[in-house]
């Protein structure tokens, strides 16, 4: 089984910075695809930023040029550098990933539980 499991979230004052992770576990063969989206109570879920191939990043605006995805292949590991934190960060951030679990399966998309990020002004 695949598990992703996220870790790094809390409290923190306006303009400040946090490191979220999210390590990736289980029956892994080869992950295509990592990325972090969040969810504000009574908000849809939205994208943060993805990280494919290890090459290609997307951010979405409200976060481009505060926030950094990167990803250690060796840890199936992917972080979310966080700076300048603003109140209308706060949400519950999510890590996903694409992971082909052994050579003959078919890719799916796996979900960690969650870790909260509050941000105060």
């Amino acid at each position: 089984q695949v598990q992703l499991v996220e870790s790094g979230g809390g409290l923190v004052q306006a303009g400040g910075s946090l490191r979220l992770s999210c390590a990736a576990s289980g029956s892994i063969f080869s992950i295509n695809a990592m990325g972090w989206y969040r969810q504000a109570p009574g908000k849809q879920r939205e994208l943060v930023a993805t990280l494919t191939s290890g090459v290609s990043t997307n951010y979405a605006d409200s976060v481009k040029g505060r926030f950094t995805i990167s990803r250690d292949n060796a840890k199936n590991t992917v972080y979310l550098q966080m700076n300048s934190l603003k109140p209308e960060d706060t949400s519950v951030y999510y890590c996903a990933a694409e992971i082909r679990a052994t050579a003959w399966s078919k890719r799916l998309n796996y979900w960690g539980q969650g870790t909260q990020v509050t941000v105060s002004s």
